[in-house]
């Protein structure tokens, strides 16, 4: 039996079509991107490239789109939500440039092309993903701010999310975990920071670009917290059952470096158990939107059965 056999999604998720939606959010997504940064011929051009040469590199832009089709879910308009959705991508591919460090996780792949330390250098590519954090806050700042939601509350939120306490904390403990005895609870804490803080905040944002109701948000809150850990037990999964050339990057890494993950301490089988339950509450947390948040559902659907 599959896992996605018993995701408790409705028909309209099922017969939703997302290949669609998420081709035209990406394109969307990806010439806002390019109107938000400096062209490669900016001086000086070798950073301008390297920060391009990431951010331009392929991803899915799960997280810009869950932004875009949770200010959709709230009634608002995708091209209100478009900086904040910008603003996390930037963030998210500045995580992933530095998470492929040498003193990092030390990978020679990403999304099927080399790292950006391997083209470009450790120097510049410390600056490239320093440079694309600083431009989420730039990109944000072209948001309009709104009567529940102001500029004050939206820098807030991307600030929180990125710093110390949650990505960074995240990458800290999951740094200072490797080869040592972690616990189930360790580990949650490591995804629910590491991975989940940033893909909640991404929901979390386009409610706000809605000038969504606090029922709205906390449900958006519910939904982003469930399926940014679902989406991250899935990583771990298919880190051990996937190829290098399926998943685009280093597959087995994480066994190699022994690394914590949900397998490695619970088996494939309870973790794709888990994945499923997460998946489910995060589904339900959508039921206050009455069918409206269609595409979240959607992506939820997808984020549990995907294979890369």
């Amino acid at each position: 039996m599959s896992v996605a056999s018993t995701f408790v999604g409705s028909s309209r998720s099922s017969s939703f079509n997302l290949g669609a939606y998420l081709d035209a959010r990406s394109r969307a997504i990806n010439r806002a991107l390019d109107r938000f940064l400096p062209t490669a011929r900016t001086k000086p051009g070798t950073i301008h490239r390297a920060m391009r040469y990431s951010l331009f590199a392929g991803g899915k832009r799960i997280r810009p789109a869950l932004c875009l089709a949770a200010a959709e879910a709230c009634g608002g308009q995708v091209q209100a939500a478009m900086a904040l959705a910008c603003a996390v991508e930037c963030i998210h591919t500045y995580s992933l440039i530095h998470d492929d460090l040498p003193a990092m996780d030390d990978d020679d792949f990403r999304r099927g092309k080399p790292t950006n330390h391997k083209v470009f250098g450790e120097g510049i590519a410390i600056l490239a993903g320093d440079a694309l954090l600083t431009q989420a806050f730039e990109i944000a700042a072209q948001a309009k701010g709104w009567p529940r939601h102001p500029h004050r509350t939206i820098f807030q939120e991307l600030t929180r999310a990125a710093g110390s306490l949650q990505l960074i904390a995240g990458q800290v403990a999951d740094l200072e975990g490797e080869g040592k005895s972690v616990s189930a609870g360790q580990l949650r804490y490591i995804h629910e920071r590491k991975t989940s803080a940033l893909l909640c905040c991404a929901v979390r944002l386009g409610g706000m670009s809605a000038n969504c109701t606090p029922a709205q948000l906390s449900a958006l809150t519910d939904f982003g917290y469930h399926v940014g850990l679902a989406f991250q037990v899935i990583d771990d999964i298919l880190d051990v059952t996937q190829t290098s050339e399926q998943l685009g990057k280093t597959a087995g890494k994480d066994h190699a470096a022994k690394k914590a993950t949900y397998p490695a301490i619970l088996g494939l089988d309870r973790s794709r158990k888990i994945a499923l339950q997460l998946t489910n509450k995060a589904y339900s947390a959508l039921r206050p939107f009455k069918g409206r948040a269609v595409a979240l559902e959607a992506l939820a659907r997808y984020l549990l059965e995907r294979d890369r």
